[in-house]
């Protein structure tokens, strides 16, 4: 089967033998579409070694076969799906059930594909620990910090987007009315927005040199407020800045609870509800439930639909400078 792969810093179209074995608790998946994380892959990209390692966590397929221990999927039926290793740009998955959700007929699965994600976005809102009512900042409007702004959008947040390509900040205005390429104007629009007292929460979806965002993050958020970080940032920040408001710096890890254990993940033990509200999985099956209800919209944010054949070409669009947020990889 073929596969996106990353070596030395080229992206290789690799052909990987297909999974044939279900382990208790998997379902196998032919994939149909999956979705390009920018900030993660770019990333491997650069640091490749000499040994290829396959890319990708985010999918929509078709499921082929259901192993044991498996209740609530059937053969037939399509699910979105998150989480390396088990999920990668590869023809065929076989992914622990846990990190699947039921996509109902009506949800466009090119959208679908984007649940890993769209788990990440909401699991940042999560650690921003918002309440009804309260405000957020969102720094990095590339496809995440996009998501990140709609949902906060559709959960009645008050929210403001920024970011210094005006073609992005141009796109999110479709969502939220608040969005800037200009710091004075995001500044002008906090204190608008809440009365000089700042926001709840600024969101960092931004990468690279940390220290001026989050000092200037200081400034923006109201006293005891707090700054969620889900971009690959450097943490070097004013000490006395984060004193006098008393404020929390906050790492949002992936998509929730469960991300990186092999008991909930590969083992495919549940967290029981009652003392983990919101897992990884169903962080997932949320982002689809947003899709279904029509509260959020990802369609005008893919902006390239290519074969998992021309995948490595996908990847020379992406960059300083780079307007492309959403892309996606078709399988036949």
């Amino acid at each position: 089967m073929k596969a996106v792969a990353t070596i030395q810093g080229n992206v290789i179209i690799a052909d990987l033998e297909e999974p044939v074995d279900v382990p208790a608790g998997h379902v196998r998946i032919r994939t149909e579409y999956s979705a390009v994380s920018p900030g993660t892959e770019m990333t491997f990209i650069k640091r490749a070694s000499d040994q290829p390692v396959v890319m990708g966590y985010s999918a929509v397929g078709v499921i082929e076969a259901v192993g044991e221990r498996v209740s609530g999927l059937s053969v037939g039926q399509r699910v979105a799906c998150y989480g390396a290793p088990y999920v990668r740009h590869a023809e065929v998955l076989t992914v622990p059930s846990n990190l699947t959700a039921a996509v109902p007929d009506g949800v466009d699965p090119e959208e679908a594909a984007f649940a890993g994600l769209g788990a990440i976005a909401i699991h940042a809102l999560r650690v921003a620990d918002l309440r009804f009512g309260e405000s957020a900042v969102v720094v990095g409007l590339g496809i995440l910090g996009q998501l990140i702004a709609q949902i906060a959008h559709a959960a009645a947040f008050p929210v403001a987007g920024f970011d210094l390509n005006p073609e992005r900040v141009k796109e999110m205005r479709e969502y939220i009315p608040h969005a800037f390429d200009s710091r004075e104007q995001l500044e002008e629009s906090i204190r608008r927005m809440t009365g000089g007292q700042g926001v709840d929460s600024v969101i960092l979806c931004a990468s690279g040199p940390g220290e001026e965002l989050i000092n200037a993050s200081m400034g923006w958020i109201r006293d005891k407020g707090n700054i969620v970080i889900v971009g690959d940032l450097t943490t070097v920040y004013s000490r006395e800045k984060m004193f006098v408001k008393e404020a929390q710096v906050l790492i949002s890890r992936a998509g929730g609870p469960g991300r990186y254990d092999a008991n909930y993940e590969l083992e495919n033990r549940d967290y029981p509800i009652g003392f983990v509200r919101w897992t990884e999985g169903r962080n997932v099956a949320e982002y689809i439930r947003l899709l279904a209800e029509g509260r959020i919209s990802v369609r005008p944010l893919i902006s390239h639909v290519v074969p998992v054949e021309q995948a490595a070409g996908a990847y020379e669009r992406y960059g300083p400078g780079s307007t492309t947020l959403g892309t996606i990889f078709k399988y036949s």
